[in-house]
């Protein structure tokens, strides 16, 4: 594992600095550049796997659905994005980066595929497909008959985590977790983790109604909402929460600090996706982890199948792994 000291060196900034921005600390005066390059080198120290070099040389894009200062507040985006882009450094792949803020450049660009990275419309995929069908999705799911996909079992990781608090005899269990909207607020989008967190609870038969906040999926939700559970549920507060990603498990790690609630003696708290930041907080946060480089890696490989005129499409799920550390028991 890449050490504090390692980030330092790279950004070329204190180890303080980092720690601090790597937790989230909002009494640090820092620019969103030096932000974005300490998370960005947290994810690339990480990333180890390697392949050899080929020669194809089509010009691609990756479209997110965040602008860059969004992605900085959920870095499970940022770690597909930087999949995506060593995989295309890797092969060889012309790439062009467009985020939320500049879709207009995308029609300037002679471009022969699309990474869709995040969750599209009806009317903004029709837009992009105007640009080229061959389009890969990541983390979503549109049309399994017409597009390829890449995408998480979120139903079976929440029931990993589930299963774990049961076997270590949790019975009042909370969940804090997200719900997005497409950019164009033409809908609010199914959320897995938290639908299937409630069938498991109601057929067990355990109450959990008064046990579920939902807010959006940034860290100053995470340290909202279990700051209100705090103070509604009190001594009722459930000894064990699944939080639907890491950035909001970090928020929930600080209200609970600073309400002197003790982790994981009096809670335990599991996160979603084990970005990188999840080693350095304090107690480094259980998690879920998902293989986000391996999802853009993936993305990369079926758009290269695309255009070599591959016609049917693909949807590949990637497997998950419970990653126990200090925060739950």
């Amino acid at each position: 594992m890449a050490t504090i000291k390692d980030i330092a060196q790279k950004v070329k900034c204190s180890p303080s600095t980092v720690s601090r921005v790597l937790n989230y600390d909002e009494t640090l005066s820092v620019s969103d550049d030096t932000k974005k390059r300490i998370f960005e080198v947290a994810e690339e120290l990480s990333y180890s796997k390697k392949r050899g070099k080929k020669s194809l040389t089509p010009k691609i894009a990756i479209i997110h659905w965040y602008t860059e200062k969004e992605e900085l507040n959920d870095l499970y985006y940022m770690s597909i994005r930087l999949g995506v882009e060593q995989r295309c450094q890797e092969e060889r792949l012309e790439l062009v980066k467009i985020f939320k803020d500049n879709y207009g450049e995308l029609e300037k660009e002679n471009i022969q595929g699309m990474i869709a990275v995040g969750k599209f419309s009806s009317e903004e995929i029709a837009s992009l497909n105007k640009v080229t069908p061959n389009i890969v999705f990541v983390d979503y799911d549109p049309d399994n008959e017409k597009y390829d996909a890449v995408v998480v079992d979120f139903e079976k990781a929440t029931k990993k985590v589930l299963d774990y608090f049961a076997s270590k005899g949790h019975e009042r269990i909370g969940y804090i977790g997200g719900r997005e909207t497409f950019r164009d607020a033409s809908a609010e989008i199914v959320d897995e983790r938290e639908i299937t967190f409630k069938r498991y609870m109601t057929e067990r038969d355990q109450n959990h109604e008064s046990y579920v906040y939902t807010g959006s999926f940034t860290v100053d939700d995470g340290y909202s909402l279990m700051n209100r559970a705090i103070e509604e549920l009190g001594e009722k507060l459930p000894t064990a929460f699944f939080v639907g990603n890491d950035t909001m498990a970090i928020g929930c790690l600080r209200a609970l600090h600073e309400n002197g609630v003790a982790v994981p003696d009096r809670v335990s708290l599991i996160g979603v996706n084990d970005i990188s930041v999840s080693k350095y907080v304090y107690p480094a946060l259980s998690t879920v982890k998902v293989y986000t480089e391996l999802m853009g890696e993936t993305a990369v490989g079926l758009l290269m199948e695309r255009l070599l005129r591959r016609k049917v499409a693909k949807k590949v799920t990637m497997s998950t792994k419970l990653k126990l550390r200090k925060s739950s028991k």
